[in-house]
């Protein structure tokens, strides 16, 4: 693997253009298999007062459940949006939105999340 692989000069770690920040909003580098992990995630959330995540990602086994239960710990109340994670195994990834998450998050869809909201 090349030194820069996983690293902000990895030019695969590039924020793509289509949803680059807008000037003066927080980019948060994610550096390990949690989104808190190694990063200044939490600081960020705390200051702002956010206290519920909605999660989704890739993959569901790894960077979802990771930091599921890494927020869970820290006392976030959690949703994760069931059809907005992929798993490259989609029977590991319907155990863990089917039995594991909902132990400590919301599962929902992401069109019955968007209801919910409006």
């Amino acid at each position: 693997m090349p030194p820069t692989a996983f690293t902000e000069a990895d030019p695969h770690a590039a924020i793509d253009q289509s949803v680059a920040p807008r000037p003066g909003e927080i980019v948060v580098t994610k550096k390990r298999v949690s989104a808190f992990t190694g990063s200044d995630l939490e600081v960020v959330l705390r200051s702002a007062g956010i206290e519920h995540l909605v999660l989704t990602g890739i993959a569901t086994s790894g960077v979802v459940l990771s930091t599921l239960r890494q927020a869970a710990d820290l006392d976030y109340q959690l949703t994760v949006l069931s059809d907005g994670c992929f798993d490259p195994d989609p029977e590991v990834h319907q155990v863990l939105v089917g039995k594991v998450f909902p132990r400590q998050a919301e599962v929902t869809t992401v069109d019955d999340w968007i209801a919910a909201a409006g």
